[in-house]
């Protein structure tokens, strides 16, 4: 089901403040999220310390680059 333009224009907004807060982007391996959980994760992980999300980002990094290597692997 796709999400509603106002959980959108959220994300959108949520984005930008992390970004200014964390200096980077928000990573998240999104495979078998709905829009309205990814927002409610950006939320909750806006409540952590830089060193802690920065953790946190990586290893939704690597989750992203094994699911990307699998399905070049077995597509």
């Amino acid at each position: 089901m796709a999400a509603g333009d106002r959980t959108l224009a959220e994300l959108a907004d949520e984005n930008g403040l992390y970004e200014a807060r964390f200096g980077h982007v928000f990573l998240i391996s999104a495979a078998g999220r709905s829009a309205e959980e990814v927002l409610e994760a950006l939320r909750e992980r806006m409540n952590h310390d830089a060193e802690t999300e920065i953790k946190v980002a990586a290893e939704e990094q690597r989750k992203i680059t094994r699911l990307r290597l699998e399905s070049m692997l077995h597509p």
